[in-house]
């Protein structure tokens, strides 16, 4: 089952946030998932992380997100990422800088029937805000 969990969490990076393919948020995560971020309130449900998700993709239209390594167990998946992208739109309350980033993070998931039904991102989104505005 491990391998299973591994893929899926897998998959909900590349298909959700590299292909942006919508069908795979209904697929892979459950209608009453949370998702936690640091700095920022609680995401309940699918049509909430589609509002967050669309405020990533907005600032960072050329986002790409690199898994890697994954470890697993028969209901949990921890992820490190890798992200690089560049500021191209003013989602984050300021304009756009054009400014490349480049940073890691980890992701929690907690799987149920096939599908996520938590998350946690821990990434030093302050470091990444503070960077975009002080060059």
């Amino acid at each position: 089952m491990s391998h299973a969990i591994r893929t899926l969490a897998t998959r909900w990076f590349e298909e959700i946030w590299n292909q942006r393919r919508d069908a795979t948020i209904d697929e892979l995560m459950a209608p009453d998932a949370v998702g936690r971020m640091e700095g920022a309130p609680d995401v309940h449900g699918r049509a909430d992380f589609r509002s967050v998700r669309d405020i990533m993709v907005g600032a960072f239209p050329d986002m790409r997100i690199v898994v890697e390594d994954v470890l697993s167990d028969d209901s949990r998946a921890v992820v490190r990422w890798h992200l690089t992208a560049s500021h191209k739109g003013d989602h984050f309350g300021f304009p756009a800088t054009d400014r490349p980033v480049s940073f890691r993070g980890l992701t929690w998931l907690t799987f149920r029937n096939g599908q996520i039904v938590e998350g946690c991102d821990a990434w030093n989104q302050g470091a990444v805000m503070q960077a975009l505005q002080s060059r």
